[in-house]
């Protein structure tokens, strides 16, 4: 089985001259959900990982360039995650291709995109709308409040806590979560948005806890599932959504979603750091 080792990840590589979808690297899920005290054969979560990619190129059928942007959406339930140089190496190597029509294009990459995380990818052309104001979620930014911190990591669900009298269905937000690569350590700035119904949490105790992911080594899709997991078993909330929107990098940025079973996902926006 390959591993992180194995890619082009953290290493020096030559832009692909020719359209090859080996490039595509795909990342078991299974192990990392192990590692969590997840079950992958009975995930606690639905959702997905949307990938924003703003520097989609390729060929008309005459060899005139054409140039675009696409949303692709892997299921979270797929086998594989897509490691992110991996995927812009990929769509790099589309420039060079000729296609009929840009669906051509789109129905390439969903194809192949499909093959290597092993379920359907969703792949539409064009992004999501922007959103209106600072934030594109109408929820309370954790963000403004007084705290002393000095815990940066590990990770410590020991800072979530909420007041079990006082009923809560709210949205709350924080623009300061960052992770690092586990491979090259380059940091991942996102904004987190944790929706749910039931007890209410703590709100300094959550944003402390946010915090302590700031020296985290991990993939996107794998600190967003911890986030889930930790919030699920600790503060047992009724329903629970957790999306991390990761700012951009090498043309595409990523947003992973984990939901409870039985949950309707919000439509996609961006936000405006991405």
């Amino acid at each position: 089985m390959s591993t992180p080792a194995d890619s082009m990840l953290g290493r020096e590589v030559a832009y692909p001259a020719h359209y090859d979808p080996s490039l595509l690297f795909p990342i078991p899920r299974e192990g990392a959900r192990r590692q969590l005290g997840l079950d992958p054969q009975a995930l606690p979560f639905i959702g997905h990982d949307r990938w924003h990619a703003y520097e989609l190129g390729w060929l008309d059928i005459k060899g005139k360039p054409q140039v675009g942007t696409a949303t692709l959406t892997v299921p979270c339930d797929s086998q594989h995650l897509i490691e992110s140089k991996s995927l812009k190496l990929y769509l790099n190597s589309l420039n060079g291709e000729r296609f009929n029509s840009a669906e051509a294009v789109r129905e390439r990459i969903a194809t192949d995109l499909s093959a290597r995380a092993g379920a359907p990818v969703a792949v539409l052309l064009g992004l999501p709308p922007l959103p209106r104001d600072e934030s594109a979620d109408a929820g309370v930014v954790l963000d403004h409040q007084d705290l002393e911190i000095d815990d940066y990591g590990p990770p410590n669900p020991g800072y979530l806590s909420v007041q079990a009298d006082t009923p809560a269905a709210e949205t709350l937000v924080s623009h300061l979560l960052k992770s690092n690569c586990p491979v090259t350590g380059q940091p991942d700035w996102a904004t987190l948005i944790v929706r749910y119904r039931g007890a209410r949490i703590d709100r300094a105790g959550l944003l402390r806890y946010i915090v302590s992911y700031r020296n985290h080594s991990g993939f996107h899709e794998q600190c967003v599932e911890g986030i889930f997991a930790d919030l699920l078993r600790t503060c047992e909330p009724e329903c629970l959504y957790v999306e991390a929107r990761y700012t951009r990098r090498g043309g595409l940025d990523i947003n992973p979603c984990r939901a409870t079973p039985g949950m309707t996902l919000p439509p996609p926006v961006r936000e405006v750091r991405q």
